[in-house]
């Protein structure tokens, strides 16, 4: 039997077919209504009112589905834009000031050969300008103030505003991109280059809006566990529409949904441009960012249009100038902003009912519409769309604000594709400039080669009005500021522990590292700043006691019985829990640490971040974010855990790490170590949390690698150069028999390679005669540092000898290394080794396998290390050459 309630002709199904019907003729009678619309009114008509009942709905309190997209137009009315607080006049003023020194500012650095970019703030000026005048806040006040990830080439113009302020001189400025004498001004947004101007690097495209998202999210952890009231804070995300195209950059969109946070916004400079040419040559990024953002449950508020488009629109009686709006392609938009009125008439205003709406409009009025009248260069427009964004509750919002890249730069830059590459003006252009901007700049002053900057002077209305709404605003924004607060250092008993070693039982060095933090976590005045972050892989690392103890942070607490409730170690969700296990996302987690680890500055609150993640899935993956960390001087402990390229049996080739250590080496920032035993993990931590958190902290974090491979731990040796060895990167663990004859050799081990080390050095003396010292190095990066800084202290003329060269001298014998990573890793320390050097490691991909059976394959085991220290003994004379062949056979050492 046919479905009455189908439409007539159509024979496909829905997922309401399985829901009943309780009205049928009620059903058919609204459908009827539809298709009379439809043959009377047209699909326009039928669409309007279907919308229109769709908002009425949603405003009724019925759950719809909401739209993922609307028209090509402002989400917000001119009828329903608010009272603007500000004086419009002033603040154009002082916007062309800052347009006109941060074009100056890159011109002047081009002159040299530098670069900039220009096009990007001449875009988004007014995005930011009303942002700074009436809705970000200062840290002046009670709280933190706002937190702004400003877009990384748009800093130009950030700095010509902090220029009218006056807290940059015009010597800084004429420094742009000059750093190397210590008085320049960096290129982007760079914390560690100006740690009192910017709070978070943003210019590795993508990074800036996944780190927002996490930002606000940890604002929230911090005032849900009570740490600090983040209540008054709101981040602010400044992006372009090509950056959208960035993985990261809507990588989290949902979580920023999910769990309702309406303390941050997106804006979106949709200039319609990427560095070379359209973002969306043949159809529209608004619409397509719309739809994602809305789709992730985002509140959007579109504002395209200027206040020139508004009586155009209210003449559309039959919309057909929204629909040519929603139908041009973004690339002929371009087009038409650089094109005169003869052709928009021909081109756009197509058909009688648009070409009557151009008949009503002068050619000057015309070209205003596509080349000046968008919504992003009119404050009015931007302050509509910031008011909704702050006001709106229960989720973020992204505000899409459409603008013309090179806007006020002249023809020349406006909407060409090849502006992004555009570093200078000529002093024509200039001319041109400060005539669009009427700025009181005499001829005079153009006269020259160097184009000047213009500041109306301290006691100036515009530099008073800038002050007083940043008074109001709580203080000056952009701005970071560390006010210290050391942390009390923890007790000695949870590192004494560890020190103590752990008897006959074997203890990975993973479960001794987390037994420390757990215990660190206990202790009363500095536990709760500790921020452990898991990406899903609590359970692996022996982390599952912290689910009921800490509890695991979810706004939301928890609204269900877990599975396993009746169970010990069950699983907890509390709005104040302290674990934050982010699902399967490194990215994200990452992200969440740099909020964390940047939380001293930031919020004046240091926390304790403490990163955990599986395998190579840390510097391998997220090695971008790990060099902004290190520029935002984040703080705190990244943990390798389940390291090494041979120790985790069976994982293969994408998670078998063998260099991560190396990529480390390449963050100045991040201090590594490598560590073999329990106990030198507790001087490692405690050391960390020294330099760190204390009287004089600094701005570096900790990487240490850990091992899943069950091992005895002995307690820490006695010697008042163990300690100093164990932080400076080297130490001797055990030694042999000093009277002993016979060849010697020294064998250098980190982490669980020290084990193959010991067990090698009792083969080479008990089969082949040979003494062999062990030496644990915990950081082959960190003897690289120490070795670097004595180089150049020697070339000032200053003695100094390496650590690792003072550490070795007189022993005898040449130096074997080896370690569960690259060769390239222990080698890093070869050149300042005065001993015959020579190293071992797991060079290539890895594999599955059992643990010896792939330490033979990349012959690291303790027979490999036998037969290459023979070999090394061999070729120094001091044992037979055949000594090594028969070594090789012993041990089915082939190839």
């Amino acid at each position: 039997m046919s479905d009455p309630t189908r439409p007539t002709g159509s024979s496909s199904t829905s997922e309401l077919d399985q829901l009943p019907d309780r009205d049928a003729e009620e059903t058919r009678e609204w459908q009827a209504s539809l298709d009379g619309v439809i043959r009377h009114a047209g699909p326009e008509r039928a669409v309007y009112l279907l919308r229109r009942v769709h908002e009425y709905a949603a405003r009724s309190g019925v759950a719809l589905p909401g739209l993922l997209s609307s028209d090509y137009i402002n989400t917000i009315p001119a009828s329903s834009q608010p009272v603007f607080p500000g004086d419009v006049a002033m603040e154009s003023r002082i916007t062309a000031l800052n347009r006109w020194n941060a074009a100056a500012m890159v011109t002047r650095g081009s002159r040299l050969g530098l670069g900039g970019h220009i096009s990007t703030y001449a875009s988004a000026a007014w995005l930011y300008e009303i942002g700074f005048n009436h809705f970000f806040k200062g840290k002046d006040g009670d709280g933190s103030g706002d937190q702004l990830y400003l877009q990384g080439h748009a800093s130009p113009g950030i700095y010509a505003r902090v220029f009218l302020e006056g807290r940059l001189r015009e010597e800084q400025l004429d420094g742009f991109r000059r750093e190397a004498d210590g008085h320049g001004l960096p290129s982007y947004p760079h914390p560690r280059r100006l740690p009192w101007l910017w709070e978070f690097p943003t210019v590795s495209m993508g990074l800036g809006p996944l780190a927002a998202i996490y930002q606000a999210r940890f604002n929230r952890y911090l005032h849900n566990r009570g740490i600090k009231d983040t209540s008054g804070s709101h981040v602010w995300a400044f992006l372009g529409d090509g950056e959208v195209d960035e993985p990261e950059s809507t990588a989290a969109l949902e979580l920023a949904a999910r769990e309702r946070l309406d303390n941050l916004t997106f804006v979106v400079n949709c200039n319609l441009q990427r560095l070379d040419g359209p973002v969306r040559s043949n159809s529209k990024i608004v619409q397509e960012l719309e739809a994602r953002f809305r789709g992730a449950g985002w509140h959007v508020v579109k504002t395209l249009w200027g206040e020139a488009w508004d009586p155009v629109l209210q003449q559309d009686t039959d919309g057909s100038l929204v629909r040519r709006l929603g139908e041009v392609p973004d690339a002929q938009f371009q087009t038409y902003a650089a094109r005169d009125a003869a052709y928009i008439r021909k081109h756009f205003f197509t058909g009688d009912a648009l070409s009557g709406l151009a008949a009503g409009l002068s050619d000057a009025q015309l070209t205003d519409l596509f080349e000046n009248s968008r919504g992003g260069h009119e404050p009015l427009k931007v302050y509509a769309a910031y008011r909704a964004a702050v006001e709106h509750r229960g989720g973020p919002t992204v505000v899409l604000a459409q603008t013309v890249k090179g806007h006020t730069l002249g023809p020349d830059f406006e909407s060409r594709n090849a502006n992004h590459q555009m570093k200078k003006l000529t002093m024509a252009q200039f001319r041109q400039m400060r005539d669009a901007l009427e700025l009181p700049i005499p001829d005079s002053a153009l006269s020259g080669d160097v184009v000047p900057f213009w500041h109306p002077g301290e006691d100036s209305e515009e530099v008073q009005y800038l002050r007083d709404r940043r008074s109001a605003l709580a203080g000056p924004v952009p701005v970071r500021r560390v006010v210290a607060k050391p942390l009390n250092q923890p007790p000695s008993g949870p590192f004494e522990a560890l020190q103590k070693g752990f008897g006959r039982q074997e203890v990975a060095t993973t479960m001794a590292l987390v037994r420390l933090v757990k215990d660190l976590m206990r202790v009363e005045e500095t536990g709760r700043r500790w921020v452990p972050i898991i990406p899903d892989e609590a359970r692996t690392f022996g982390m599952e006691s912290l689910f009921p103890t800490a509890g695991i942070y979810s706004p939301d607490g928890q609204t269900y019985e877990p599975v396993d409730v009746d169970q010990l170690l069950h699983y907890r969700e509390a709005k104040d829990g302290q674990l934050i296990d982010e699902g399967i996302t490194e990215a994200g987690s990452l992200a969440e640490f740099t909020a964390a680890a940047t939380s001293y500055a930031t919020h004046g609150e240091p926390m304790i971040p403490f990163y955990i993640f599986y395998a190579m899935f840390g510097f391998q993956r997220t090695g971008d974010q790990f060099w902004a960390l290190a520029d935002q001087l984040g703080r705190g402990f990244v943990v390798g855990a389940t390291a090494g390229r041979t120790t985790m049996t069976g994982e293969g080739l994408q998670h078998a790490d063998g260099h991560s250590h190396l990529l480390a080496s390449t963050n100045p920032a991040a201090v590594s170590y490598d560590p073999a035993f329990a106990y030198e993990i507790a001087v490692i931590v405690r050391e960390g949390l020294r330099r760190m958190y204390g009287d004089q902290p600094e701005d570096i974090f900790y990487y240490l690698t850990v091992y899943n491979e069950p091992k005895q731990q002995p307690a820490m040796p006695t010697g008042p150069s163990v300690e100093e060895g164990i932080l400076r990167g080297i130490y001797r663990f055990r030694q042999a028999e000093p009277s002993s004859a016979g060849p010697r050799i020294q064998l250098l081990a980190s982490g669980t390679a020290i084990h193959w080390a010991l067990e090698a050095q009792e083969l080479l003396m008990s089969q082949w005669g040979v003494q062999a010292d062990v030496w644990s190095v915990t950081s082959w990066t960190e003897l690289r540092r120490d070795a670097l800084n004595a180089d150049r202290a020697r070339l000032r003329g200053e003695e100094c000898v390496p650590y690792v060269t003072r550490a070795l001298s007189g022993a005898e014998g040449p130096v074997l290394a080896v370690s569960d990573w690259m060769r390239q890793v222990p080698d890093q320390i070869s050149q300042w080794v005065e001993q015959d050097y020579s190293s071992l490691g797991t060079d290539g991909f890895g594999l599955s396998d059992t643990r010896d059976a792939v330490r033979r394959y990349f012959r690291v085991d303790a027979e490999s290390i036998v037969v290459a220290a023979l070999d090394q003994l061999a070729r120094a004379g001091a044992v037979h050459p055949a000594t090594v062949a028969q070594a090789r056979d012993r041990y089915g050492w082939q190839g």
